[in-house]
């Protein structure tokens, strides 16, 4: 069952928020369901059926310092 996943994401610009969104969509196929990025509040929500430790490391693959928030 799918659930929604909270992130801290230090984004500072729209290509800052579009790439998180790019390499995230890419995990489609592998439980993504949606991605919604807050660049004024610097948060990434994510519903999914990954893990939240699996989705923090994609994230974490965009270079961009990031933390896990809560689960809802």
């Amino acid at each position: 069952m799918a659930q929604t996943h909270e992130f801290k994401v230090a984004m500072s610009c729209d290509g800052c928020s579009g790439a998180v969104e790019r390499v995230l969509n890419k995990h489609k196929d592998k439980g993504i369901e949606n991605v919604v990025c807050d660049l004024k509040e610097q948060t990434v929500t994510v519903k999914t059926t990954m893990t939240s430790e699996e989705v923090l490391e994609l994230i974490k693959k965009t270079g961009k310092a990031c933390e896990y928030l809560k689960t809802t």
